[in-house]
């Protein structure tokens, strides 16, 4: 089994020593590349950088750097951030840029571990804390647009399970369930599946589901 390869995108260098002697510690990960700051980022990504997911800051000293996730994604990179930002702005703009999981500094190497696992498992990773502050929004309309199957598939992504799972269970291919996911974050407008989540999950404590 190929290790996953991260690239690290942070201008403190403890913190990406720390990050780096954790994974090179665990089986199965290889740190491919580190940058510490938006400029090094990109000068790694042209350079042919390659990798399967990033860990990234938002605060870097020349910009936010979720200003990395269009070019990351075009690179096949899936991507947590990793910050000390937990304010709801903060969060929702990373949800828009199409982030697959969002740490906060205090987790430890356990659950960034965990939680790059849960990322390259299509399933997303995002703490108990900032589900709650997303799950306080949006009304149960929008979940009308969905089928009875499309329904049923958002409550397992909602329920943390990755497409392989969901489709285990449904007797469904990873293909199909990864179609139905397309129809609902497109019905919904979403643009990842951690909208489809948190949406689902407040619909669900709404009607005491959970």
């Amino acid at each position: 089994m190929n290790s996953v390869r991260v690239f690290l995108v942070d201008d403190h260098p403890m913190l990406r020593l720390g990050v780096r002697r954790a994974l090179e510690g665990s089986e199965g990960f290889v740190v491919a590349g580190e940058g510490v700051d938006l400029t090094s980022a990109r000068a790694w990504l042209t350079a042919g950088g390659l990798a399967d997911i990033a860990i990234i800051d938002r605060s870097l000293p020349d910009g936010d750097g979720l200003e990395l996730a269009p070019l990351l994604k075009a690179a096949g990179m899936k991507i947590i951030v990793l910050t000390v930002e937990d304010g709801d702005e903060e969060i929702r703009a990373a949800i828009d840029a199409g982030v697959d999981g969002y740490l906060l500094k205090s987790a430890d190497s356990e659950q960034i571990i965990h939680a790059i696992g849960m990322v390259m498992q299509d399933a997303g990773a995002f703490p108990a804390q900032i589900v709650q502050k997303l799950t306080q929004s949006s009304g149960d309309a929008p979940l009308a647009k969905l089928s009875p199957r499309e329904m049923e598939i958002a409550e397992y992504v909602a329920k943390g399970l990755s497409n392989k799972v969901i489709g285990a269970r449904l007797n469904l291919s990873d293909n199909t369930v990864r179609n139905h996911l397309a129809n609902i974050m497109q019905k919904l407008n979403f643009h990842n599946r951690v909208q489809v989540a948190t949406l689902v999950l407040q619909h669900m404590r709404r009607h005491k589901r959970i």
